[in-house]
């Protein structure tokens, strides 16, 4: 780390916050708000499979409710524990909690209370069963990956990335009360995603990474091993996108989409594993948040495909 950088962090962290800056604007940034929503989406998507009809709009809004604010909790937990990480990254540079506007203890308690708040949600409104995995969930993510993980191994995404796996499995459980082998599927999905996804965007950002002291992949296996890793973390996710159909879950509307999905995401992992385009990681990272959210659309249009096959088959016999 240059010395003008030393000098400017050392300037950051001892200089009083701002404590009349920050605003409501702050308290939503906190919350990881487009985060927040790819997960809702994915937990959306877990309960609308957990039944062969729409689940009744109390459970989905209380659900949903409850899950996003324990998330909105766990990211706002996330942004106190990294907040002199977040002041040495251009990424996340304009925090409000890395430009000192807000005060620490305003952050830590907005968290608790969006986590509190969440999770009384769901034991009232919901079932025990989601409520505690939603726990699990934020403890995962805000404690064990935030705290420990992200620091401790190159291997932080892949391990850490179980907590962020669960919204499907959340959402069926918020509908039917149990766990069963399909919404495990569900989180095997994103799990094997999520290396690609996010390892795609630690390639662009290397050396913020290194300057921060972050030990992700590129920045300790280097960047050639890493783009290798993203090719072959992407061969493992078509295979794991393929299980639907294999064990039933799903039928042909959802192969042929999925199929479709997986070439264009193979497609920019191999610009990646290439390393011929400096753009192509970023266009991965960005590119796989809309597959995955492809995916789970033509998983719900199959799902209900087949619903609707079934409502009319007597009536056409």
């Amino acid at each position: 780390m240059s010395d003008s950088l030393t000098t400017e962090i050392r300037v950051s962290e001892l200089a009083p916050p701002s404590l009349d800056s920050w605003g409501w604007r702050d308290l939503v940034t906190l919350c990881k708000p487009r985060v927040v929503l790819v997960m809702l989406v994915c937990a959306l998507v877990g309960m609308a499979l957990a039944r062969p009809v729409l689940p009744s709009l109390g459970v989905v809004f209380f659900g949903l409710a409850g899950i996003g604010l324990t998330a909105c909790g766990a990211a706002a937990f996330n942004h106190v524990v990294d907040r002199r990480l977040d002041a040495m990254m251009l990424r996340t540079a304009r925090r409000p909690l890395a430009t000192r506007r807000m005060p620490g203890s305003i952050a830590l308690a907005w968290a608790t209370l969006l986590s509190l708040a969440g999770l009384g949600l769901l034991v009232w409104q919901v079932n025990g069963l989601t409520a505690w995995l939603t726990l699990g969930s934020l403890i995962g993510y805000a404690l064990v990956y935030t705290t420990f993980l992200k620091h401790a191994t190159p291997q932080n995404i892949v391990i850490g990335g179980l907590a962020g796996a669960a919204p499907p499995l959340l959402g069926w459980t918020a509908v039917t009360g149990q766990v069963g082998p399909e919404p495990l599927l569900l989180v095997l999905i994103i799990f094997a995603w999520t290396p690609p996804h996010f390892w795609a965007l630690a390639l662009h950002k290397r050396d913020e990474y290194a300057r921060a002291g972050i030990p992700m992949l590129p920045v300790t296996h280097g960047v050639a091993f890493t783009r290798l890793q993203v090719w072959l973390y992407g061969w493992l996710t078509v295979a794991v996108t393929l299980l639907p159909f294999v064990i039933g879950m799903s039928g042909a509307v959802y192969l042929v989409g999925v199929m479709v999905l997986n070439a264009r995401f193979m497609f920019w992992n191999y610009r990646v594993w290439r390393g011929q385009d400096p753009r192509a990681p970023l266009a991965a990272f960005w590119f796989s948040i809309r597959y995955i959210l492809g995916l789970f659309g033509v998983l719900l249009l199959d799902h209900y495909a087949q619903a609707w096959t079934l409502w009319l088959a007597p009536a056409i016999q």
